[in-house]
C-alpha cells in the first residue's frame, strides 16, 4: 500500500526534501470561498443564522445552543464506567505534566531604580473546539480543557457539533468529559458557524448572552481552520490544524508488526491522514508492507485506513543511514515522530522539528493520544518546523512592566533622544527631555 521514495546515495537538500516528500495536502483557500458567507451571516444575523447553518449542515435544530447543565451531569452519570476511568486517568496525567509548564512571572533590575517584569496572564475567554465528524474526541476535550485551566483560564466554553442521534446535543461522551473536568458552558455548535459564533458572540433562543471569546483552540476539519483563519485578529487561534500525521523512523532492530500497527493506528482518523515510513532497512520495509496486508483487512475502518496508506500523502522513503533517516525527519517535522531505532533515546535527542517524539518501542503515538500526559493537539503540515503543540503557554500571555525612577530615566534620556532623532521621531525624545525642564 505504501509508495517508495528511494533517497539512498543521495544527499537532498532541505527544499528538496520538502518538495519530494509525501505530504497531505491542506488547501484552505479552496474553502474560504464557502465559509465567508457562513462567518458573515453569523456575525449580522447571531444565533438565527447559526441555527440555519447547524440544520442545514448536521440535520438537527438544537432547541438552545448552550446545552442545560443538567445535561452534563446525566451525561457523565450515564458514562461507560471503563471509559470514565480511562477519562480520569487521562485528565490525572495531563494536569500533571501541564501543571509543571506554568510560567512565573520575572522581574530584572536593568540599572539602580529601572525595573522590567514580565508578567504572565492568562487570557480572559477561550472557546475550546471538539470535533464530530468521523469520530468522537473526549480525548480532544482533555487536550484542551487542561492546560486552559492549568493557565488559569477563569471562562472555558467547550464547542462541539450537535448529533441528530442524541436530540440536538453534542455526543454524550463530549458532554461527560466536559462535566469530569468541572467545565459547566458548552454549546451545541460546530463548524465554521462555531468559530464564527464563538468570535462574535450573540444571544440564545431563552434570551440569555453567549459571550465572545479571546482565544479559539483545538483541531477541526477544513472548514473550521477556514473559519480561524479568516477571525484570526479578532480572536487568537492556536494553529490552522491539517489531517493527521506520523513519522516512524526505524532501522533493522525494529519490529515490523508495531510498526504497521502504529501507522494504521494514524491512518484510522481520515482517509486524508498521512503515514510515513522512514527506514535504512529494505528487509523492514518489505515487512511492514507484509505486515499491513495482513493487519489493514482486519481493521474496523479498513476502507478508510487502505485510502489514507494508499494515498500520495503515505509512503515509505529509503535512506542510506539512520543520520540520512534524521534529516529526512527534521525536514518533514511530523505532527507525532516515532524513533523505533538502536539507542533510540540517543536518536530522539538528535530531533529538531516534530510536535511530538515518541521513543522505542513501548512509547506508541495511541499513548499519546490518550494517556502519557502528553499534549495531542499538535501542529501539522511541516508546521513543528516552527511552531509547538497546545500547552500551558498557549493561553498565556506575557506582559512586560517597566518601572523606571527619574534617575534611572535620567541617566538614558541622552540614549533616547538619540535613537528618536536617527529615526527622525523627534517627539519620542521631547517625551522624555520634557521630564527634566532645564
Amino acid at each position: 500500500m505504501l509508495t517508495r521514495t528511494d533517497l539512498r546515495g543521495s544527499v537532498p537538500s532541505s527544499s528538496e526534501l520538502r518538495a519530494v516528500l509525501p505530504r497531505a495536502e491542506v488547501d484552505v483557500e479552496a474553502v474560504l470561498h464557502q465559509v465567508r458567507p457562513v462567518v458573515e451571516a453569523v456575525a449580522d444575523r447571531g444565533v438565527d443564522a447559526v441555527m440555519e447553518f447547524t440544520e442545514r449542515f448536521d440535520k438537527v435544530r438544537p432547541a438552545s445552543v448552550r446545552v442545560p447543565v443538567a445535561e452534563l451531569s446525566a451525561a457523565l452519570e450515564s458514562l461507560d464506567p471503563t471509559v470514565r476511568a480511562a477519562l480520569e486517568v487521562s485528565v490525572e496525567r495531563a494536569r500533571k505534566v501541564h501543571a509543571e509548564q506554568r510560567r512565573t512571572d520575572t522581574t530584572v533590575q536593568v540599572v539602580p531604580g529601572g525595573t522590567v517584569t514580565e508578567r504572565w496572564v492568562p487570557v480572559a475567554r477561550v472557546g475550546l473546539y471538539a470535533p464530530g465528524g468521523l469520530a468522537v474526541y473526549p480525548s480532544s476535550v482533555v487536550m484542551n480543557v487542561v492546560p486552559a485551566q492549568a493557565a488559569g483560564v477563569e471562562s472555558l466554553v467547550v464547542c462541539s457539533p450537535p448529533q441528530a442521534e442524541f436530540g440536538g446535543l453534542p455526543h454524550p461522551t463530549i458532554l461527560a468529559a466536559a462535566a469530569l473536568l468541572d467545565v459547566t458552558e458548552v454549546w451545541a455548535v460546530g463548524g465554521a458557524q462555531a468559530v464564527a459564533l464563538l468570535a462574535h458572540g450573540g444571544v440564545d433562543t431563552d434570551g440569555s448572552a453567549l459571550e465572545p471569546v479571546d482565544l479559539v483552540t483545538g483541531p477541526g476539519n477544513l472548514y473550521v481552520t477556514a473559519a480561524k483563519r479568516m477571525l484570526r485578529g479578532l480572536i487568537g487561534i492556536d494553529a490552522e490544524a491539517g489531517t493527521t500525521e506520523i513519522a516512524v523512523l526505524a532501522d533493522a532492530t525494529a519490529d515490523p508488526v508495531h510498526v504497521a500497527a502504529d501507522l494504521i493506528s494514524q491512518a484510522e482518523h481520515d482517509p486524508a491522514a498521512a503515514s510515513v515510513l522512514v527506514t535504512d532497512s529494505v528487509e523492514l520495509a518489505d515487512a511492514v508492507d507484509a505486515e499491513l496486508v495482513r493487519q489493514v483487512g482486519a481493521t474496523k475502518h479498513h476502507e478508510r485506513v487502505r485510502t489514507a496508506l494508499s494515498g500520495k500523502q503515505s509512503g515509505t522513503v529509503l535512506v542510506s543511514t539512520v543520520d540520512d533517516g534524521l534529516r529526512v525527519v527534521n525536514a518533514y517535522a511530523a505532527e507525532h515522530l516515532e524513533i523505533q531505532t538502536a539507542d533510540a533515546r540517543a536518536v530522539a535527542a538528535r530531533v529538531r522539528s516534530a510536535g511530538a517524539v515518541f521513543v522505542g518501542p513501548h512509547s506508541p503515538v495511541s499513548l499519546g493520544d490518550y494517556c502519557a500526559g502528553s499534549n495531542h493537539v499538535l501542529p501539522t503540515g511541516g508546521c513543528a518546523r516552527h511552531s509547538s503543540g497546545l500547552s500551558v503557554q498557549t493561553f498565556l500571555r506575557g506582559i512586560h512592566v517597566v518601572d523606571y525612577s527619574e534617575e534611572a530615566l535620567r541617566g538614558v534620556a541622552d540614549h533616547v533622544v538619540a535613537l528618536a532623532n536617527a529615526e527622525d521621531l523627534p517627539a519620542h525624545g521631547q517625551a522624555v527631555t520634557a521630564r527634566f525642564p532645564r
